[in-house]
């Protein structure tokens, strides 16, 4: 193999880069990348680069030395595996031995209300809360709890909707994403749960979020935190089998032989994982499956959120049917490491404020195994 498209200017593309060359590959790598701009860290986005903590070039990746063909501002139109090629809206298609996909995902959207996905998008919501608005923010998952915290320090008045009856109960359960949840009425956002989002009024502005229970939440800034969309339909006719992302075994393997996905955009072993750790590690083993070489060994899901000042930590997978038990603190204090247990074995951990702790008892979590 002599040349390697990598489909994806992001974190995951760039980290599949960087093991192309750890894995000792000294072949042609080519980088496409839908923005113009190169790789940059997206977790402070929805917090210090929002309260002013950091700035741009504080956010930029380290990319030096690798020795990369950077194809900027270009989208992906189609994959051409016969012809071993990716064409580009730009009229140019690029041939390679292998590839590399690594589109992530876009945010969903909700009307005229605001997203937090690129930077473009956190320097126009940076700039509408520099007015201390009335923000109304629409889902309480790990980026609308860190979009509320961050307008919330920044003085504006803040509300929070969620369709769910508990907030994060998905990755977390019910018990421990109340917890969580509980930390937005601790520094004064309301958090309304249990009812959908009908829909925004307002003719040339967005000035009320609508419930469908009928009530008017008065808003000058609306922000959806409502997940993400694969962009994967650029993939259509490719061969590759799709299914909510690009199928792979848990290496990153897909129905193509020349063909690797990680990152958001992937499928892997039936999950598609979005976490920042996961785009970080995953690539190293996609390549790897690419370059026909041993993949490293298999880490834990694990993921963090700082919200109001608390670190929250989480690693390992839960499932319903799991127990949890507080093995130190007070989650009354917001300062606590709780266990989730299956058949006896701890499964996940939890900490809030805990770092040591939670550390300790990460090594202790059963190794989720690889599947194919």
């Amino acid at each position: 193999m002599e040349k390697v498209a990598i489909v994806g200017a992001s974190l995951s593309g760039l980290a599949a880069a960087r093991a192309l060359r750890r894995q000792s590959f000294s072949g042609e790598i080519i980088l496409i990348g839908a923005e113009r701009r190169h790789p940059y860290d997206r977790p402070p986005l929805s917090k210090d680069f929002l309260t002013g903590a950091c700035t741009e070039n504080d956010l930029a990746l380290d990319h030096e030395d690798l020795g990369i063909d950077w194809r900027l501002g270009v989208t992906a139109t189609r994959l051409d595996p016969r012809g071993r090629s990716v064409h580009l809206d730009d009229g140019t298609e690029v041939r390679a031995d292998g590839v590399v996909i690594a589109t992530g995902a876009r945010a969903r959207t909700f009307g005229r209300s605001r997203t937090l996905r690129t930077l473009d998008d956190a320097v126009a919501l940076r700039d509408d809360l520099r007015r201390r608005p009335n923000v109304v923010i629409i889902g309480a998952g790990f980026i609308g709890a860190e979009v509320a915290s961050s307008a919330r320090s920044l003085g504006c008045d803040v509300t929070v909707v969620e369709a769910l009856d508990t907030p994060l109960a998905g990755p977390l359960g019910r018990e421990m994403g109340a917890v969580c949840a509980a930390l937005h009425g601790d520094h004064g956002v309301r958090l309304l749960t249990g009812v959908p989002v009908r829909g925004l009024t307002g003719s040339d502005r967005v000035e009320a979020v609508e419930l469908a229970d009928g009530t008017r939440l008065p808003a000058d800034v609306v922000v959806a935190g409502i997940g993400a969309v694969p962009d994967v339909e650029w993939l259509d006719g490719s061969g590759l089998a799709l299914a909510g992302g690009v199928v792979t075994d848990a290496y990153g393997a897909t129905s193509l032989p020349t063909v690797v996905a990680t990152g958001d955009c992937a499928v892997a072993a039936g999950v598609r994982n979005e976490h920042w750790s996961h785009a970080m590690d995953h690539p190293a083993t996609a390549v790897a499956t690419l370059l026909g070489g041993t993949p490293p060994p298999a880490r834990q899901p694990y993921l963090w959120s700082d919200q109001y000042g608390v670190r929250i930590q989480f690693a390992g997978r839960r499932e319903p049917g799991d127990a949890v038990r507080i093995v130190e603190g007070d989650p009354e204090r917001r300062d606590f490491l709780a266990v989730y247990e299956r058949d006896g074995h701890p499964v996940a951990v939890l900490g809030m404020n805990r770092p040591k702790s939670f550390t300790r008892w990460r090594r202790q979590v059963r190794a989720v195994p690889q599947e194919a």
